[in-house]
């Protein structure tokens, strides 16, 4: 029976809520939730208004991501990022329907990489040396005065030689403004170039303490790399590759650890640049045959000026930045300072001559290595042809990187007489994640790597919900209320999906009158959901707009939530507002463990896969309901027809009933021995008050346990009804422990602070009684500030012999009369004792 009322009322809520007829011939998590062609994307091509989205070929968008630059772990900057990155690409394949071919690739040969490894390789060295002391002193010294000259010159404005003893000094007076949060010019807000002065002096205070502690190269590693590789850089043997591929491969595999634990889908192509070096070569070449490069002493340069002269633009992202000297020196990478030959100051290297120390390969003009923007115009063009339809990365990307990139890979499609080439149609940026004005940067060293955070303050859910607060191209700064907005936002959602789902099961197992009421469904949640769809729809059309989603999901959900409140609810309403909900969250990338279509009912559970084997899944929801029955069993409770029942009860049989459907969610298939354990438990509660006190104890402390502990430990929660049985919620284990522990401690603390009273209480009386026993006559006799008393034992005279003045004689006898009432208090107490 409980099946075939669970048939009925899911055909209702499918006649009802189903999506409007969709193509049949398109996968179902394929099929568009609206017209594509009402979409429109805030383009960096056409900046202003977001413009309409019209990919190449029909259905299909091909997209190319720039990936990570592999030499140290991942931080939140990149996480914001992806996860941008990620959620669009959801919406756009699973939500809007288009088949995504997405490429990415991961940099493994660029100047921080060579930098990076062969500076930890030659610490590594530098500490297989034998060394005494005093030599690991003088090197960690010179190091410590050669940094300073090159990061943080005004410490060394004075004529007397800096070290560990004046440091401190000098940082105050030198720098004193930017680390009390100002700049260095006294003018405007802090930038880049502060943070890059506290990440200098936060390694130079680390240096000076391990020099005046004597603890050697511990503490002073970040003064001593680019020492040390200033030292024997020209030295180092690059012939043997691995020095490099070790690191980059190390943190490929961290990067991919982080992007799972963050939900982000895998891309569907990955590149590499050391895989397409020769392929690198050829495109450099045809470039340079086209005009638009040059060869100057083994390296080779984009010609802006030729470019421009044959009709092209050049900066097409970023027009503002095309002089910017600093951004272009950051394009070319700190180990392309020397490099000679360029004609103009802004043409930029595509191919680079490797110097003593660098990684090399074979090219037409000599040993070298790829430039950074060529490698991406390669990949990309190889695996999306000549044109394609979105390229994305961080807005700091925008200019010389893409720039550059447009630039080099348009010049190398160039056809005379046929006007610029389109190499992108749509360039997508992601805004910066920033700390105290400065962009979270491994540079700076003022990021949270992705992995510290996960373990210490977001779980990937929670983070990922910080990040759809915001636009994706907008610039963010994670503040407290954008955080608690998240944290409601996320449990609001928690426990609308358990609380329809405990409703939901509470119902399977009614009869068919109380279980269903109205399979027509004409009232309730209808309109509201159709609004929520209709402006779910225009948000995410508006270029992903995820903060109005989001909005509108919260809308929907608290108007389910009040109308499940009511006495009246139809729960299949309610359902049919939560399926849709859980298919946006999934198609969001809100529930790690949801899989497209995201058809089922809430955040899904970890525990839910097809390898599940259920006998050995429900065995600890088993043995709790065995436990209890036991245990209620031992109590030798009046025997009832309703107990008897109960404790004959066989949810071994429901069980099979539901394995044998093919079930694999934990959830469902342990529900039989929850509803008995519950029931036993809802019997003990009815019963308890005709009992004796002794039993009735037992009875209540069972009942406890079972709510607090059995299930408690399962991830189950009971929330007790009045006249109704209890509603089994599911809930992670460690959210209830935590909540149980939490209430523990307030009782805790209320038992101590009602003790602490009560010793002072009793502290208070021992005062009041000890004071109490001295006699108004004597309470001033031992005073050494008065010399004379009266017959009562007021004073009346001074110590230094002089008549007490009358003031002060009022106080005093006021003073004896309370003492008097509290003596005779005493008297009548304790019976006239001393």
């Amino acid at each position: 029976m409980r099946s075939i009322i669970l048939g009925v009322r899911r055909a209702a809520f499918s006649t009802f809520f189903r999506s409007p007829a969709i193509p049949t011939n398109r996968p179902r998590f394929l099929r568009p939730f609206s017209n594509m062609a009402s979409i429109t994307v805030h383009n960096s091509l056409t900046p202003g208004a977001p413009v309409p989205f019209r990919p190449k070929e029909e259905g299909k968008v091909s997209w190319y991501a720039c990936g990570p630059t592999t030499y140290d772990l991942s931080h939140l900057g990149h996480a914001r990022n992806y996860i941008s990155t990620d959620v669009i690409r959801r919406i756009l394949q699973d939500f809007f329907g288009f088949k995504v071919n997405f490429v990415m690739n991961y940099t493994d040969v660029d100047d921080k990489i060579i930098i990076k490894a062969r500076q930890r390789r030659l610490l590594e060295l530098e500490k297989e040396k034998t060394y005494t002391p005093e030599q690991i002193r003088e090197l960690v010294f010179k190091a410590f005065q050669t940094y300073a000259e090159n990061s943080l010159p005004l410490l060394v404005a004075e004529s007397a030689a800096l070290d560990e003893n004046n440091y401190a000094e000098r940082k105050d007076a030198a720098y004193g403004r930017v680390l009390a949060g100002g700049t260095l010019s006294g003018e405007g807000k802090p930038s880049d170039a502060e943070a890059k002065i506290k990440m200098h002096l936060n390694n130079m205070d680390a240096a000076a303490k391990s020099l005046m502690q004597g603890t050697g190269f511990d503490g002073a590693e970040d003064i001593l790399l680019p020492y040390l590789d200033s030292l024997y850089k020209e030295t180092f043997d690059t012939s043997n590759q691995s020095i490099f591929t070790d690191l980059t491969q190390a943190m490929e595999k961290a990067f991919e650890d982080d992007m799972q634990a963050l939900n982000v889908l895998p891309p569907d192509q990955i590149t590499r640049v050391t895989e397409y070096v020769p392929q690198i070569v050829k495109f450099v070449e045809q470039i340079v045959e086209k005009g638009f490069a040059y060869e100057a002493d083994g390296s080779v340069y984009f010609d802006i000026a030729a470019f421009e002269q044959a009709g092209n633009t050049y900066a097409r992202l970023r027009p503002e930045s095309k002089n910017d000297k600093a951004l272009q020196e950051d394009g070319e990478g700190s180990l392309s300072k020397s490099l000679t030959g360029k004609k103009r100051p802004g043409d930029f290297a595509l191919w680079k001559k490797s110097k003593p120390g660098e990684p090399y390969w074979p090219s037409p003009w000599g040993l070298g290595r790829p430039g950074w923007h060529i490698e991406c115009s390669v990949m990309a063009s190889d695996k999306l042809g000549e044109q394609m339809d979105i390229h994305s990365g961080g807005i700091d990307l925008a200019f010389p990187h893409h720039d550059n990139e447009l630039a080099q890979s348009e010049a190398y499609f160039h056809q005379c007489n046929k006007g610029e080439h389109t190499w992108v149609n749509y360039f997508l940026h992601m805004g910066h994640l920033s700390i105290a004005g400065s962009k979270m940067s491994k540079s700076l060293k003022n990021f949270q790597t992705i992995q510290d955070a996960l373990a210490t303050t977001y779980t990937a859910r929670n983070m990922r919900i910080v990040f759809l607060m915001g636009r994706w191209n907008d610039g963010v700064e994670i503040s407290p209320d954008m955080r608690k907005q998240a944290d409601s936002w996320e449990t609001t959602l928690d426990n609308f999906f358990t609380n329809i789902k405990a409703k939901l099961s509470a119902a399977e197992t009614q009869t068919p009158t109380e279980g269903i009421k109205d399979l027509s469904i004409t009232e309730g949640l209808v309109e509201e959901l159709k609004q929520g769809k209709k402006d779910l729809n225009a948000a995410l059309s508006n270029s992903f707009d995820t903060p109005t989603a989001m909005q509108v999901i919260l809308r929907l959900v608290r108007d389910a939530n009040i109308y499940m409140s009511k006495p009246s609810a139809n729960l299949q309403a309610v359902e049919g507002v939560a399926r849709w909900v859980t298919k946006i969250v999934g198609i969001l990338g809100l529930d790690s463990n949801a899989k497209a279509p995201y058809d089922g009912l809430g955040w899904s559970s970890a525990t839910s896969a097809a390898n599940v084997d259920p006998k050995i899944a429900i065995k600890p929801y088993a043995a709790a309901y065995s436990k209890v029955k036991n245990d209620v069993m031992a109590l030798n409770l009046p025997e009832t027809p309703e107990f008897k029942a109960l404790l004959e009860e066989t949810p071994d049989a429901e069980f099979t009933e539901i394995e044998t459907s093919g079930e694999k969610d934990i959830e469902k298939l342990a529900l039989p021995y929850l509803r008995a354990t519950s029931r036993l438990r809802d019997e003990l509660r009815a019963v308890v008050s005709g009992l004796e006190p002794t039993t009735k104890q037992a009875v209540l402390a069972l009942s406890d346990r079972i709510r607090d502990y059995d299930l408690t430990d399962l991830g189950v929660q009971l929330d007790d009804q009045v006249d109704k049985p209890s509603l089994i919620k599911f809930v992670p284990a460690a959210k209830l422990v935590a909540a149980r522990e939490e209430k523990a401690a307030l009782a805790a603390e209320k038992v101590k602070q009602k003790e602490e009273a009560r010793k002072a209480r009793e502290k208070a009386e021992e005062e009041k009684w000890a004071k109490a026993k001295v006699s108004p006559q004597e309470m001033f006799k031992n005073d050494p500030k008065y010399q004379d008393w009266d017959a009562d034992g007021l004073p009346t005279k001074l110590a230094d012999g002089t008549e007490l003045p009358k003031s002060q004689s009022k106080k005093l006898k006021k003073d004896w009369d309370r003492q008097k009432k509290l003596h005779d208090e005493y008297l009548v107490k304790f019976g006239g004792k001393a």
